[in-house]
C-alpha cells in the first residue's frame, strides 16, 4: 500500500507539476501571437493603402464638393464617391453627373494649377489619395445633358430641351431637382433672348463631346457659359473621370445619386451602378485574406 501510495503521490505530484508549466506554455503561444500581430500590423496597414490607391487609380474614388454649383443635389463639402471604371464598359448617359478635367475647356488656357513641393507637397498627396484634401482647381462636377448628336436649348415653356439625332421635334426636360433655375436662354446662336427665341436651333454637341450643366442654375458656370468657344462649351468624354453615384459625407445626406425620371422615356437613358465600397474598405478587405496566407505558410514552415 505504501508503494501504491507512493506510487500515487508520485503521479499526483507530476499532474500538479504538469499543469502550470502547460499554462506558462499557453500564456507564451498566446503573447508570442499577440507579438507576432503587432510586428505584422504596420505590413497589413501598407498593403491595406497601397491596395487603397490602386482602387483610387482605377475603381473609385472620393471626390470633395468646394462650391454650391449642384446644389441643391450636392451641398457644400459634401463628399461624394466616383465609379472610375463604369465608362470603360459603356457610354456616358444623359442625366448622370460626372466628374470631369475641364482645364482646357473650363478655364483658361494660361491659367496654372500650382503643386506643393516638398513636405506640403507630401501631404497634399497624401490627403489627396484618401479624399480629404482640398479638390483641384481642374476638376468640375456637373451633370450631363447632351450627348453626342443631341442639340440643346433653352427655353420651351421656360424649359430646357433636347433634341436626339433623329428625333423629329425637342423634348422638353422636367428638371424637379433644379435649384434657383435662371432659364438663360442659349442655342446654336449663342445666348440671350434676342439670339434665341422660343423654338430656335439648340447648339449640336459634337461627336466626343458632352453638354453639361449644374444644377444650381443660377450659380452655375457651365456649358453655358462657354458657348461662344471653339467647341460650344462642350467638354470632352475623354476627359470624364468617372460617374458621381453616391454620396458619402456627411452621413445625415448619403444618398445614391440616380439618374432623373426626366431622362427616360423619349430620352432613354438607362441607370447605371456603381461600386458600393471606398477604396479603403476595398483595400482592408484584400489586406486581411492577404495577411492569413502569410501566417498560413508561415504555420507550415
Amino acid at each position: 500500500m505504501s508503494r501504491d501510495g507512493a506510487g500515487t503521490a508520485t503521479t499526483s505530484g507530476a499532474a500538479s507539476a504538469s499543469a502550470p508549466a502547460g499554462s506558462r506554455r499557453a500564456a507564451r503561444e498566446k503573447k508570442k501571437e499577440k507579438g507576432s500581430f503587432f510586428r505584422e500590423l504596420p505590413f497589413l496597414v501598407a498593403i491595406a493603402f497601397l491596395l487603397a490607391l490602386l482602387i483610387k487609380a482605377f475603381l473609385v474614388q472620393a471626390f470633395y464638393i468646394p462650391s454650391g454649383s449642384m446644389q441643391q443635389t450636392l451641398e457644400l463639402r459634401d463628399r461624394v464617391l466616383v465609379n472610375k471604371l463604369v465608362y470603360d464598359f459603356r457610354d456616358i448617359h444623359r442625366g448622370e453627373v460626372v466628374v470631369f478635367n475641364g482645364l482646357d475647356s473650363f478655364t483658361p488656357e494660361n491659367q496654372i494649377v500650382v503643386a506643393e513641393t516638398g513636405i506640403r507637397g507630401l501631404l497634399q498627396s497624401i490627403s489627396s489619395a484618401i479624399g480629404v484634401g482640398a479638390p483641384g482647381e481642374k476638376d468640375f462636377i456637373k451633370r450631363v445633358i447632351g450627348v453626342p448628336g443631341d442639340r440643346v436649348a433653352c427655353c420651351s415653356n421656360g424649359k430646357v430641351t433636347v433634341q436626339p439625332a433623329g428625333a423629329a421635334q425637342p423634348v422638353e426636360l422636367d428638371e424637379p431637382y433644379v435649384f434657383e433655375d435662371d432659364r438663360m436662354p442659349f442655342c446654336a446662336a449663342g445666348t440671350g433672348q434676342t439670339s434665341c427665341p422660343p423654338g430656335a436651333e439648340g447648339v449640336l454637341v459634337p461627336e466626343g463631346r458632352l453638354w453639361v450643366m449644374g444644377d444650381h442654375r443660377g450659380q452655375s458656370s457651365d456649358s453655358r457659359f462657354h458657348i461662344d468657344d471653339a467647341n460650344k462649351g462642350t467638354v470632352p468624354q475623354d476627359k470624364v473621370i468617372g460617374r458621381a453615384f453616391v454620396i458619402v459625407w456627411p452621413l445625415s445626406r448619403s444618398d445614391v445619386l440616380s439618374v432623373p425620371a426626366a431622362f427616360n422615356g423619349p430620352l432613354g437613358a438607362l441607370p447605371a451602378y456603381g461600386l458600393g465600397a471606398t477604396p479603403y474598405a476595398l483595400g482592408l478587405a484584400g489586406a486581411l485574406p492577404l495577411r492569413a496566407l502569410v501566417r498560413r505558410v508561415r504555420s507550415h514552415r
